[in-house]
């Protein structure tokens, strides 16, 4: 705060922080353009987060989504307003939603050289009971000449510009990396824009808790039970691990980045392939989650160097504190042999 009392004259917001990234590095401000457009989207998904109930926005509409979630009304109005909002930055050419089977083509007039991929809100079976949810968000830079088409988001996450996620919890936050760290803004209502509130966060190299659906542990594959086993009954007379579930994303992904330790949603035998998408939930979390110094896999390979076949595909994903994720890849490992 400033000397001269309790309001900040001198506030860094997300906008004017990525103003200054973006002039760092000598760039058009049409990142600064995009991102700006997307934080627009989160506070009005935000506030309709906070109104569900009043404004009759719960429920569900009566479809269901290309990857069989049942949709949400609030899905549906988080989708539009997210599409609507990147179109209208001009920053644009492809965008790809959990919400819609095929990509989106933005029309001539309104493109730019980005491809955005997004979940609207993550986590919406969660809406009715109040738990938190988020929007994921992931930018690419396209990379041919010719007409946009879908083929353009299918990159590995290595070529990610910038990935980002909004949580909707006790207050809003969003977490944003454009590959240069990873930073933490809140939501400040009173003036309607997002506070710099945490800079060049790091994640804990171990952590003390696991995070994953063990409702599925009939259906785990023996590397999974074996790991779970040492985090219960530790051999060396350490303390058992804390166990952590929302079921939402971005709520799991952001406890194990603040408190440390390891989050899974690994293939098993009912969802040999996984069941998190690649492009919009598990490439930007792994991004950010490596920007903060920790690490994400498949068990096999890093999830950032798959190189997607499909904009909806699904990938098994670990994550978390480095010393964490190493010890649940040599026991995949024991088991690979």
């Amino acid at each position: 705060m400033s000397e001269k009392g309790a309001f900040d004259t001198d506030v860094l917001t997300l906008t004017r922080f990525v103003l200054e990234e973006g002039r760092k590095a000598q760039g058009t401000g049409e990142l600064t353009n995009l991102i700006n457009s997307i934080c627009t989207a989160v506070k009005a998904i935000s506030t309709a987060v906070r109104k569900a109930g009043i404004a009759n926005l719960y429920g569900i509409a009566g479809s269901t989504n290309v990857t069989g979630d049942q949709v949400k009304k609030l899905d549906i109005l988080s989708n539009d307003l997210v599409i609507n909002m990147i179109k209208s930055s001009f920053s644009s050419c492809v965008l790809v939603s959990e919400e819609d089977e095929r990509a989106i083509i933005v029309e001539p007039d309104k493109r730019g050289k980005y491809i955005v991929c997004f979940d609207p809100l993550d986590g919406s079976s969660n809406i009715d009971c109040l738990a938190s949810i988020g929007t994921i968000f992931a930018i690419y830079k396209k990379t041919t000449e010719d007409e946009p088409c879908e083929k353009d988001a299918l990159q590995p996450g290595r070529n990610l510009v910038a990935a980002g996620y909004a949580l909707y919890g006790s207050a809003t936050m969003m977490v944003l990396s454009t590959g240069q760290g990873v930073d933490c803004f809140m939501l400040d209502p009173a003036i309607g824009e997002f506070i710099l509130v945490d800079r060049d966060v790091k994640i804990k190299k171990k952590g003390k808790i696991y995070s994953l659906n063990e409702g599925y542990a009939k259906h785990f594959y023996p590397d999974v039970t074996e790991y779970l086993q040492k985090k219960k009954f530790p051999e060396d007379g350490s303390a058992p691990y804390g166990s952590r579930y929302v079921g939402s994303m971005v709520a799991d992904v952001h406890r194990t980045l603040v408190y440390g330790g390891i989050f899974l949603y690994p293939a098993n035998v009912t969802s040999p392939k996984g069941k998190l998408r690649l492009l919009y939930e598990c490439n930007p979390m792994a991004f950010i989650i490596e920007q903060a110094g920790g690490m994400a896999t498949t068990g096999t390979m890093n999830v950032l160097d798959i190189q997607p076949t499909n904009i909806h595909e699904r990938v098994p994903v670990v994550l978390g504190s480095p010393d964490d994720v190493q010890e649940y890849l040599s026991i995949c490992k024991k088991h690979k042999k």
